[in-house]
């Protein structure tokens, strides 16, 4: 039975999960991390087994919406299973996943079967030559044919997520949008989160705000404010003559903490509270100090206590600042999107 623990100290309901499911990706994009990686070893990550019971513990207490991530959450062997699991949980309203879309072209169809609701893709350039210097990788192409794919398939809703950087792809903001709206897709352009220490690029240098996104694009598109809310941060906006919207994702200019209703799990197993802020709890000790077999009552009993406990720690907002040397080491890969 659904219980309403899921309460923060600031009053916030807590009702949806970010689950890292990998901290490994195919590409190397520069905003999220260094071109050479190391890896966490496979036994300090949860097993899909210990993923499915958590997601389900969270259901069980009053979590609505549950997100996948990464790293590149399909390129963990086995993710279909997973995903079919949590799907098919009873209590959940929506199942939606996060990627980079090189495998899209040929999982597109399994990813539906399998109950997930909601896609977004990133993608941050229609330049092949700049996908390639943004990604380290070259596989535009391919990414292009996946978003095609999902597009012609019945998702009851698809979105562009676009990280914007001034100087990289900031002139860019009118082809993107028009890609997504094209496409019936939805699509968000976000500030650059400090998190980890990069050297491709200065933060503060290629900050582009979202007002300035907005300010450009309304040259070219009839904008209208949207009242909708999704579970995210995002915040709408209505484009004329068109049935899907453009949006923004603001953590510097447009601070969004009082309405946060996310928390994370980490691929290591780490339930973190703020994106921006290292208050966290280790779940996975939880998971195997107290029970191997996860189908035992007992178990769920344990993880609950253990979330209760962790959502006072969760801080009231976040604290980014583009001038100082990044607090927050991890890169986004590691924390998920």
């Amino acid at each position: 039975m659904a219980t309403s623990a899921l309460i923060d100290p600031f009053g916030r309901k807590i009702d949806y999960l970010r689950i890292s499911v990998t901290d490994r990706c195919d590409f190397r994009c520069t905003y999220c991390m260094d071109e050479e990686m190391s890896f966490l070893p496979r036994e300090q990550i949860l097993s899909l087994e210990e993923i499915v019971f958590v997601a389900k513990t969270f259901i069980s207490m009053g979590t609505k919406r549950i997100r996948i991530t990464g790293g590149e959450p399909l390129v963990r062997k086995n993710i279909l299973w997973a995903i079919e699991q949590i799907a098919k949980t009873e209590g959940l309203e929506e199942l939606t996943i996060t990627t980079n879309g090189s495998q899209l072209h040929k999982m597109a169809q399994d990813l539906l079967n399998a109950g997930v609701s909601r896609i977004n893709i990133s993608l941050d350039t229609l330049k092949a030559d700049r996908f390639l210097a943004l990604t380290r990788r070259d596989k535009f192409q391919q990414v292009v044919q996946g978003i095609d794919a999902v597009s012609k398939l019945p998702f009851k809703r698809l979105k562009i997520n676009s990280v914007m950087l001034k100087g990289h792809n900031d002139d860019e903001l009118y082809d993107l949008a028009q890609f997504a709206l094209d496409r019936k897709m939805d699509i968000s352009f976000i500030e650059e989160m400090p998190l980890g220490i990069i050297t491709d690029h200065n933060r503060a240098a290629t900050y582009l705000s979202s007002d300035d996104v907005i300010n450009t694009l309304s040259q070219h598109f009839e904008l209208t404010p949207s009242t909708m809310t999704t579970s995210g941060p995002t915040r709408y906006y209505h484009v004329a003559g068109s049935d899907h919207k453009i949006g923004v994702i603001s953590p510097h200019s447009h601070n969004f903490c009082s309405t946060c209703n996310r928390i994370r799990l980490t691929v290591e197993g780490r339930l973190l509270l703020c994106l921006g802020n290292e208050h966290s709890k280790n779940l996975k000790h939880i998971i195997r100090r107290e029970h191997k077999d996860l189908t035992m009552p007992e178990a769920s009993i344990k993880l609950q206590s253990a979330i209760i406990e962790a959502l006072a720690l969760k801080p009231e907002k976040h604290h980014f600042n583009l001038d100082e040397t990044p607090q927050i080491l991890r890169f986004m890969s590691a924390t998920g999107g």
